[in-house]
């Protein structure tokens, strides 16, 4: 069992440091700092993780179910960063958001489990491949070096580096099988840190500084505060993190032939959302199901909650222990950068593959994704699009996330679920005309 949890953890871990690396460096944390923003994710998935398999009450799937911070959140949360004025008070901001979202989430969830048919893969899919797609450029940026002010910015050395780090996670993933294929990236950081020791680019003294044994603190950033741009943005991520969430449900359901019924969704949505409300109170970020061990319950055919709750057990302990948590800031940003482009290339992936069930070959769901994709890149190609807007307005308008979910949202909702619908004829190109249009006669 211990083994087995471990597994888990181990398939999890980079996708469980990656949010709190990305926001706490855009916030400009310390090493110290960052490493206590990275314990205090590591001890609040592993809370989620309780709550969603172990469960009490109306709470919890009670499935092989792991809980983690969200990449959904990663883009508001930064984009919230840079609106705030005093970046010490970017934190409490993005605290604040959430508790609120997880609470809205938590009484909305019963409700959500009814009303899911409006989150179809043509939605889901195109907001899961924005996710992919708006972290790109943070890996980008992660591979180029540590300070984009210094004068060996994006040298030979640090993209040479990236790359290292790049070819290995690939011949691991090509090349090994099992156990040690599922950890390719994490085997990838800790090669691609062993590779910059001798070039003296690794900093040990995150680790030297810290403690064996330490507790996050209940607000140790500050008191949350509550603004209502970063709310709304939030809520709209937390919509699309209960969508992710019940389609992993219902896949997980199938595969250890437990199918997922509406009570059962309700009750993981509960777990999600209160996981995600309390995750403020220790320093914690949005949590959500974590695909990538779904499919390692299907490879290892271990079906045994207990078996991910005791993972959920290790990254307690691993964010009770400070020093366990400061390796992560002792990997150079250009190994974080090569090996940041398969993580987060991988969500894009994710989307795309959600996108070819989505039925393509209807003109509507073309033209769904064509413009919900195009709104929400336009963040990432021009970052001074929405310039002429107010702060508060462009926390949600710079997040290509939340924009493109809305998109996504509303054109299901105009194309396929409102008046006479036009998704019979297959289409070569988004803009051939559909029957309606055919049928008109010229003048």
């Amino acid at each position: 069992m211990a083994a087995s949890g471990l597994q888990h953890v181990a398939a999890m871990y980079a996708g469980v440091v990656a949010p709190p690396l990305i926001v706490g460096a855009a916030a400009g944390l310390s090493g110290s700092e960052l490493t206590f923003l990275t314990a205090a994710c590591l001890f609040t998935a592993g809370l989620a993780t309780f709550l969603q398999t172990l469960g009490f009450w109306k709470i919890g799937a009670r499935l092989p179910f792991v809980n983690g911070v969200t990449f959904a959140g990663v883009a508001p949360m930064t984009a919230i960063v840079a609106s705030t004025k005093d970046r010490s008070d970017a934190l409490p901001v993005i605290f604040g958001a959430v508790v609120v979202a997880g609470v809205l989430g938590f009484v909305a969830a019963p409700f959500f489990s009814k009303a899911v048919r409006f989150f179809p893969p043509v939605v889901t899919g195109s907001v899961i491949t924005l996710i992919g797609v708006s972290l790109l450029p943070v890996a980008f940026g992660w591979a180029q070096g540590p300070d984009p002010a210094a004068h060996d910015y994006g040298s030979p050395t640090f993209l040479g580096l990236a790359g290292a780090t790049l070819v290995i996670v690939l011949l691991l993933r090509r090349f090994t099988r099992g156990f040690v294929k599922q950890i390719a990236v994490l085997l990838g950081l800790v090669a691609g840190t062993l590779v910059a020791i001798p070039l003296g680019i690794t900093d040990f003294t995150p680790v030297a500084d810290a403690d064996v044994v330490g507790f996050p603190v209940p607000f140790h950033f500050g008191a949350p505060q509550f603004q209502l741009a970063a709310i709304l943005s939030m809520c709209v991520v937390m919509v699309v993190s209960m969508t992710e969430s019940t389609a992993d449900m219902l896949a997980l359901g199938e595969i250890v032939e437990r199918p997922a019924d509406e009570r059962t969704i309700a009750a993981g949505l509960r777990a999600d959302t209160l996981g995600s409300a309390l995750s403020p109170l220790f320093n914690g970020f949005m949590c959500s199901a974590f695909a990538q061990n779904i499919g390692l319950v299907a490879m290892t055919r271990v079906r045994s909650r207990y078996v991910v709750a005791t993972g959920g057990g290790f990254l307690v302990l691993m964010g009770l222990c400070p020093m366990a948590a400061s390796l992560i800031a002792v990997v150079p940003r250009p190994v974080l950068g090569g090996a940041g482009v398969v993580l987060f290339g991988s969500v894009a992936a994710s989307g795309i593959q959600t996108l070819v069930r989505a039925g393509l070959d209807k003109d509507n769901n073309v033209l769904i994704v064509a413009v919900s994709l195009a709104v929400g890149i336009i963040p990432i190609t021009a970052p001074d699009f929405y310039h002429a807007f107010s702060q508060t307005a462009r926390i949600v308008l710079d997040s290509g996330i939340s924009t493109g979910c809305v998109t996504a949202v509303l054109l299901n909702l105009v194309f396929n679920h409102g008046g006479r619908r036009r998704d019979a004829g297959e289409v070569t190109h988004p803009m051939e005309a559909g029957e309606d249009l055919k049928a008109v006669p010229a003048h």
